[in-house]
């Protein structure tokens, strides 16, 4: 199948409910660290905990090499080994879901692009996912994956560029192997290249385990609603600039800027930049 062939996939649609159960908020809260009351029907659900629902359960004999779902259904065929979550883009609609209800996603493939870099060809699928409940929408989520040929021999990630030093606020956080088992076994997440360490380092050509593009999506906002009491987010979105290997603390971190906005950043061990950010509030 030719990569323009790839396109025929834009449009296609996919619809879920699931019911928004506490256990999920409390597991979470506990993975991230946090000593949040115990989560009860209807609170409401914080941004991007979403995550915890709607999760793909392909049978085992429907797994791909790389651990995911074999592609062709839902999302297009693409013929790269290697898929990775670029980032993501919320906009935060109306009253958030809450725990105990029935909720409902409505996806669609938004966008197919091939495309060349300076690591050979890569397919960007970007996903819009649209997130309701009882009370009608609550988020809408663009959700960029990208799909990039096999490592090369003796191919080593680029080290990635200095992460900001002037943050209004900071969190480090233990990317230990438990943490992401963790978060691959809430979100049902079966990608190798997070828990097995002879996949990721002899068959993708990475150093070691990989912490998850949405863990750090995620600790980015949380640091930004956290140290913003009583604020409500508006919008969301996060960028991955390099990978963040598991082994080492890394930390996540915000700036308040004049408009009232946060740029919130995952810098690694090193103090290279992983992940950018921004949120603004209503």
């Amino acid at each position: 199948m030719s990569l323009e062939t790839l396109k025929e996939w834009i449009g296609r649609t996919q619809s879920v409910e699931d019911l928004a159960a506490p256990f999920p908020v409390r597991a979470l809260a506990a993975t991230l660290d946090e000593d949040d009351p115990e989560p009860r029907n209807g609170d409401p659900l914080p941004p991007l905990w979403h995550w915890l629902y709607f999760l793909e359960t392909p049978r085992l004999s429907g797994i791909g090499a790389d651990g995911h779902a074999a592609r062709g259904e839902f999302l297009p065929p693409v013929p790269l080994p290697r898929r990775m979550w670029a980032g993501s883009r919320f906009a935060f609609e109306g009253e958030p879901v809450r725990i105990g209800e029935t909720i409902a996603r409505q996806s669609r493939i938004k966008s197919v692009e091939p495309k060349t870099g300076s690591t050979g060809t890569m397919v960007f699928v970007t996903v819009e996912h649209t997130i309701s409940g009882p009370r009608g929408v609550s988020l809408i989520e663009e959700h960029d994956i990208v799909y990039r040929e096999a490592a090369k021999p003796g191919e080593k990630p680029k080290p990635p560029k200095p992460a900001p030093t002037d943050a209004t606020w900071r969190k480090s956080i233990d990317g230990s192997p438990v943490l992401l088992f963790r978060f691959s076994a809430l979100t049902f997440n079966g990608h190798r290249i997070h828990y097995d360490q002879p996949y990721v380092t002899g068959t993708e050509g990475y150093p070691g385990l990989i912490v998850h593009g949405p863990l750090m999506g995620l600790v980015q906002i949380e640091l930004a609603r956290r140290s913003n009491p009583g604020r409500i987010a508006r919008s969301f979105e996060f960028r991955a600039l390099s990978p963040v290997f598991a082994g080492s603390a890394f930390s996540v971190q915000a700036r308040r800027e004049q408009d009232g906005s946060l740029t919130t950043w995952v810098a690694d061990a090193n103090g290279g930049l992983a992940q950018q950010g921004r949120t603004t509030f209503r």
